[in-house]
C-alpha cells in the first residue's frame, strides 16, 4: 500500500487511473492502425505494438481499484469500495 498512499498524496486519483487505463485501450487501437499504415513490418509488427500498450491497460484499471480502496479508507467509509468520482455522480443524481 506504500505506492499507492504515495500515489494518492501526489495527487492521482482512481479517476485518473481508470481514465489511463481507458486511454490505453484506445493508444494501443490507434498503435496498431498506425503501425500497418506507417511501417511495411506487417501484421506481425503491428500486433505487437498493439498487445505492448494493450497490456497497460489492466495495470491501470489494477491501480485505479487499489487507490479507490485507499481513498474509501481515507474518507472513512469503511467496506464502501466506490470511487470518489461515483459518490459525487450519485449525490448529483440525488439531488437533481
Amino acid at each position: 500500500m506504500m505506492i499507492v498512499r504515495k500515489l494518492h498524496e501526489a495527487g492521482v486519483t482512481s479517476e485518473h487511473a481508470y481514465a489511463a487505463a481507458l486511454g490505453s485501450v484506445g493508444l494501443s487501437l490507434l498503435s496498431w492502425v498506425v503501425s500497418m499504415k506507417a511501417e511495411r513490418a506487417g501484421v506481425e509488427r503491428a500486433d505487437r505494438w498493439g498487445i505492448f500498450v494493450g497490456e497497460w491497460a489492466p495495470t491501470f484499471f489494477g491501480l485505479g481499484l487499489a487507490l479507490a480502496h485507499y481513498e474509501g479508507g481515507a474518507a472513512g467509509e469503511a467496506g464502501d469500495h466506490r470511487s470518489a468520482w461515483f459518490d459525487r455522480r450519485a449525490a448529483a443524481a440525488e439531488a437533481g
